[in-house]
Parts: C-alpha cells; structure tokens; sequence
C-alpha cells in the first residue's frame, strides 16, 4: 500500500517499536507486527495487533509502571 503520510513510499511487512504515553507513564512494545513504509517509516498497525497492543499497555498502566519496556506477544 501506498504511504498516506509521505505519499511516496510503499508499506512492507516487518516489525516496530510502539511508544505509548498517558500523563507520566511511557509504554514501549518492542518487535510489534507492522506495515512499515519505506521512504518515511511510519508504520500501521492491524486492528487486531493495534487491540493487543493497547491491552497490553493497559495491563502496563494497572500495575502503576512509570516506564515499562516489553516484548510483544502474539
């Protein structure tokens, strides 16, 4: 597909980091399944893989973790 950010890229198959961030706590998700443009980077998550990993930030939040870093889970 073609990027809707830049326009000039095309998207491939690969994995990302997501940075997530509410008030003072930072969510990072390592090697999360993406389309990746070429040109610019920016990547596009699934609704599915966009779902786990905000579930996953959310279970993140709930235990109060002012910085957390994990692996995604599929």
């Amino acid at each position: 597909m073609k990027c809707v950010i830049c326009k000039q890229g095309e998207t491939y198959s690969g994995v990302t980091t997501v940075t997530l961030t509410r008030g003072e706590a930072t969510i990072v998700i390592k090697k999360v399944p993406a389309d990746i443009c070429e040109n610019c980077g920016e990547y596009y998550l699934s609704d599915e893989i966009s779902g786990k990993t905000l579930a996953m930030a959310e279970k993140a939040m709930k235990l109060n973790h002012e910085v957390e870093v994990i692996q995604f889970a599929a």
